[in-house]
């Protein structure tokens, strides 16, 4: 009883998902959208999470994509938005897609020119968030062991 949702495409939040998946699963392919936002997305429109996303109308269509676009009008929990009291505004904000991308690089650039901690490590290349360094992340530096020329193994 197959239709044809499998190569049906929804474009919902700048994205292009398979109308064969699943409301819930289709959404967190969205960048920006997590489990549990995807899951309060479906609760408040109203949607079964499970119902294929191919098979919603266009007015369901729309509904997710303002509730993703604006979900402080929807009185979604602001612990579930990924930029909660945003430096430049102060406001709780969810961004998706290209401007989650964006802000994050700004954050990145902003970081390094008030030469942070987080920044000179980015700068760096360094790991970021307190990893230990001696085993890993060498890259990019020379490794292993140089042999001199003429020399050969078991002979000193």
């Amino acid at each position: 009883m197959e239709d044809n949702l499998g190569i049906m495409l929804i474009r919902l939040g700048d994205v292009d998902l398979i109308g064969s998946k699943q409301t819930f699963v289709a959404l967190r392919k969205i960048k920006g959208v997590s489990y549990s936002f995807a899951n309060a997305v479906c609760i408040i429109a109203d949607i079964s999470k499970h119902k294929k996303i191919g098979a919603l109308t266009e007015a369901e269509l729309k509904k997710i994509d303002d509730i993703i676009r604006n979900p402080s009008r929807y009185n979604i929990k602001p612990f579930l938005f990924n930029r909660q009291k945003d430096i430049e505004t102060g406001e709780n904000r969810h961004l998706i897609s290209s401007e989650l991308k964006l802000t994050a690089e700004f954050d990145i650039k902003r970081m390094k020119m008030i030469k942070s901690y987080k920044g000179i490590r980015h700068s760096l290349g360094q790991p970021v968030r307190g990893q230990r360094t001696k085993a890993h992340f060498r890259k990019g530096s020379a490794l292993g062991v140089k042999k001199k020329p003429g020399v050969k193994k078991g002979k000193v």
